[in-house]
């Protein structure tokens, strides 16, 4: 096991301009601990792992595993392993022979060999499937036997590059569950990458969240939720995403459609001295609610309802000046209103909301 740290580590390619994969990334990972790397395509999320295991260069800075300097170190020097999206299995061998097969070219004996199969074989529980090769596995079996190579090989660093995205939803979100437990139980330094932000608000100790490149955030899941540093993260964490809209400033505070939000004055002086006449208003699909006919809020229009059970989404516009606005509100799902029904909604706690800089997307309110 062993500490990660990316020394404002860059990969620039050779373009006109140059394209900076990953810009000055300063991050650390401490030892025995689960870190996601999250992002949209293009983030450089992938990129900053295959840096890590020495699959690209490092252009700019150093990475380091352990406290030693692997800049320049070749893959096979830096004791990490990797988990493939295609699971890369051999399929001449049997699942036995795949997963020992790093062993045997370490010249590691066959009986050693046999117990970490056995051993891991037990942990994922593919003892029955040592005899098969892979064809006769299925997607989730496959994913376990990758895991099962990683483990026999007893890494300083576990790198996973979105293992999970060939399996269907069901399973996908089964085995996240695993990899995490087992995680817990190896206590080996994990650093995963996927595109999904509900995957990593799920499994990851923290979450680095990138985008074109550049580290926006890194903290907890629930700190990420809570308090997204700008308007991107805040966009991107959570599921529907957060409703963000650009709103004027009034001498009340924000107004949001026939709802005036007051703002604290530190903000509101804050805007001021800034010059700004209007700020990026964030609320969560959960923090909305409908209220009756005669008290305040905005009238959304009903453009869509998604029943899911115990709730429901409530996607819908409001007019902001002059132009419509979609919301996305979260109702009790046994009494969602209808399609084209013109409803009330309002804040349900004034300390739910956030607010971002309208041109840079900074946290306005600390």
């Amino acid at each position: 096991m062993a500490e990660v740290a990316y020394v404002s580590a860059s990969r620039v390619f050779a373009g006109n301009p140059p394209v900076r994969a990953v810009d000055k990334l300063e991050l650390d990972v401490a030892d025995g601990e689960f870190l996601v790397l999250v992002g949209p395509s293009g983030s450089g999320k992938s990129t900053a792992l295959r840096m890590l295991a020495g699959l690209e260069d490092v252009d700019e800075g150093a990475i380091k595993i352990g406290g030693k300097d692997v800049t320049n170190v070749p893959p096979k020097g830096r004791d990490i392993a990797m988990v493939f999206q295609s699971y890369a299995l051999y399929p001449h061998m049997t699942v036995a022979e795949n997963m020992g097969f790093a062993l045997k070219l370490r010249g590691t004996s066959k009986a050693k060999i046999k117990e970490k199969v056995a051993e891991a074989a037990t942990m994922l529980d593919l003892t029955k499937y040592l005899d098969r090769k892979p064809k006769a596995l299925s997607g989730g079996q496959r994913q376990r036997v990758a895991m099962g190579r990683a483990i026999v090989r007893e890494p300083s660093v576990f790198l996973m590059d979105e293992p999970l995205s060939n399996l269907d939803a069901k399973l996908r979100v089964e085995t996240r569950a695993n990899i995490a437990a087992l995680q817990q139980r190896l206590g080996t330094t994990t650093i995963y990458v996927t595109h999904d932000q509900v995957e990593a608000m799920t499994m990851g100790h923290r979450v680095a969240v990138l985008k074109d490149g550049l580290l926006q955030q890194c903290a907890s899941p629930r700190e990420l939720y809570d308090r997204p540093a700008n308007a991107f993260v805040a966009g991107f964490i959570g599921s529907p995403a957060m409703n963000l809209k650009t709103v004027p400033l009034v001498a009340g505070g924000a107004q949001l459609g026939g709802l005036t939000v007051p703002l604290a004055r530190t903000v509101m002086e804050d805007a001021s001295v800034s010059g700004l006449k209007e700020v990026t208003f964030g609320v969560r699909p959960e923090s909305l609610t409908v209220v009756g006919s005669d008290e305040d809020g905005m009238e959304l229009t009903v453009e869509l309802v998604e029943e899911l059970g115990a709730d429901a989404y409530v996607y819908g516009s409001v007019r902001i000046g002059d132009v419509p606005e979609r919301f996305i509100v979260r109702v009790d799902g046994r009494t969602p209103p209808a399609f084209g029904q013109v409803v009330k909604v309002a804040l349900r706690n004034a300390g739910e909301i956030h607010l971002f800089h309208p041109d840079s997307g900074a946290r306005l309110d600390g």
